[in-house]
């Protein structure tokens, strides 16, 4: 024990100066000498390889299952459109998300590399930063937006059991925003959460499991307690439409649009989390996973507000406002569990869409003193206290219109990882060279890719006007129509990314950066020219064989 103590006091005493920050160097790196790195930035190990299908489909529901998800017809119910565009727009919005999610997936599937690695193959060794600090920020702003809505659940499972707890007196200014129960509240999910995130992602999957259980069966209990309380499914199949003609065109390519753009971080940094599957296998099942969740959850949300109007008289989107209405014993323990529920749902969508893909991202940034478990502290500390989350969701709504905003920015970041991985590369990664500062990735002094800067400004610029007017609506009337490209940002942003980056690579190719295979280690005595070469022969000696004569 004395011991253990000893080595404590050393470490702690180390971390005084920058050197006792520094990370071990593993001794497998394809970095160049002098250049760090670390286990979370390098190719995963075949012993943290452990995800399976069934492990993707924990994660999906790990991360599909969240309030957010709860209330996503609400949004698109309450600009005058009705159930059916909601049920449509939630199907194909996250239908035509699964694109990015496939092709991107399979970039950490097959070579087993971090997100902010792989970017360098398109972007650049050092415009890839720009893609890694533009996820980075995102994150932290949905990491500190997932947090305050946990702690909201955290309010519901405290007051079922000390009803008293609602009664705290406020010793907060009001120009802070946030109460004295709010801030007690937040400290508490937010202590309960940290733990958890310090799990190594390879370890997760039996949280992504417990996860599905709880919240499936909590939300398939909140929806028969509350047909049961209304008698049936209420009236809100029978609303009319609130917009007609043209209008409500355009409304429904913009909440498809939000739909698939409300999934734009998972579609950039997907392989941040398929870098631990076993086999490529389990990337194809998205398809299925995420639209499947989203209509259960979205389904369920439209029964249980109609329901609500019913019951409490008015619509209630939000499954904590509706629990806060159930009193008495029983009422009580029903909202303990609805409360339990979506703290754990919170705090799985953290994991899985924001903390560790900022970690990650820190991580290549910083890899000689930050590893995944570090910048998980910062992440968590820096979106939970410094950015106060509180501030943000009661803010004016220009503010989270430009957080919605940033999906223009993720687009053709995702797009462009996509063309080049299966169209201008063909998936023949050089995977020793994109950890090398001057290696066939570098494209050129400046290590930019030119191609990928031109094809992210053709897809940004012409979104700019429609987001600045989203932000501030008085400009609104000086743009023209420029808003309506806003209205489908993210199907322009990604479609009109990818097929100019190819069209570039096309004519003005970079021929250092292409290879005949695959290369997966410098141990290969061959070289990827020497290795197709290899296959083919053995391809045309393994035919030989079965056709001569026995």
């Amino acid at each position: 024990m004395s011991r253990r103590i000893s080595a404590i006091k050393a470490d702690l005493k180390s971390k005084t100066t920058k050197e006792g920050w520094v990370l071990p160097r593993p001794t497998s790196s394809f970095a160049d000498p002098g250049v760090w790195t670390n286990i979370d930035c390098d190719v995963t190990p075949l012993e943290r390889r452990t995800w399976s299908a069934w492990t993707m489909f924990g994660y999906w529901f790990s991360d599909a299952l969240n309030a957010q998800s709860w209330m996503a017809p609400a949004s698109i119910i309450a600009i005058g459109l009705t159930w059916r565009e909601a049920v449509v727009c939630i199907i194909f919005g996250s239908l035509v998300c699964t694109v990015p999610l496939v092709l991107n997936g399979m970039v950490g599937a097959r070579l087993h590399i971090p997100f902010p690695v792989a970017m360098r193959a398109s972007f650049g060794w050092y415009f890839s930063r720009f893609a890694v600090v533009t996820r980075a920020i995102t994150a932290l702003f949905w990491h500190a937006i997932q947090t305050y809505t946990g702690s909201t659940a955290m309010t519901q499972m405290i007051r079922a059991i000390w009803p008293s707890y609602l009664d705290i007196p406020n010793h907060i200014p009001d120009s802070v925003g946030i109460t004295t129960q709010g801030m007690v509240s937040h400290f508490i999910f937010w202590s309960i959460q940290f733990p958890i995130l310090l799990i190594p992602p390879h370890k997760l999957k039996w949280f992504f499991v417990a996860k599905c259980v709880l919240v499936v069966t909590t939300s398939i209990a909140v929806v028969i307690t509350m047909t049961s309380k209304a008698g049936g499914t209420g009236d809100i199949w029978n609303l009319p439409y609130g917009v007609d003609g043209p209008a409500r065109s355009w409304l429904i390519l913009s909440s498809l649009s939000s739909i698939t753009g409300g999934w734009a971080t998972m579609a950039t940094n997907i392989p941040d989390f398929t870098r631990y599957l076993k086999t490529d296998k389990g990337v194809y099942y998205q398809v299925l996973f995420l639209p499947g969740i989203q209509l259960m959850l979205g389904l369920f949300g439209i029964i249980c507000c109609s329901a609500s109007k019913v019951v409490y008289g008015k619509y209630i989107w939000d499954p904590l406002e509706i629990a806060s209405h159930w009193d008495g014993p029983s009422g009580r323990a029903g909202a303990f569990f609805v409360g339990l529920c979506w703290v754990v749902a919170q705090i799985g969508t953290n994991l899985s869409a924001n903390v560790i893909s900022c970690a990650n991202d820190v991580c290549c940034l910083f890899p000689k003193y930050v590893n995944i478990r570090r910048g998980v502290v910062f992440a968590t500390i820096t979106a939970a206290w410094i950015m106060q989350p509180w501030k943000i969701i009661h803010s004016a709504q220009s503010l989270l219109a430009f957080m919605a905003g940033l999906g223009i920015f993720l687009a053709p970041i995702a797009a462009l990882l996509s063309a080049d991985f299966w169209v201008v590369h063909k998936h023949k990664y050089d995977v020793p060279g994109l950890y090398r500062a001057h290696g066939r990735y570098r494209y050129n002094k400046a290590g930019t890719n030119w191609r990928a800067v031109i094809a992210v400004l053709v897809s940004v610029v012409p979104n700019l006007p429609g987001m600045a007017a989203s932000v501030n609506p008085s400009i609104a009337g000086t743009i023209g129509d420029a808003d309506k490209l806003y209205f489908m940002f993210y199907f322009w942003g990604y479609t009109s990314a990818f097929v100019v980056y190819i069209v570039l690579n096309y004519f003005w190719p970079a021929p250092e950066t292409h290879i005949g295979a695959t290369i997966y280690d410098d141990g290969d005595v061959i070289s990827a020219e020497e290795r197709a070469d290899s296959d083919v022969a053995e391809d045309k000696k393994g035919l030989e064989v079965e056709t001569s004569p026995v």
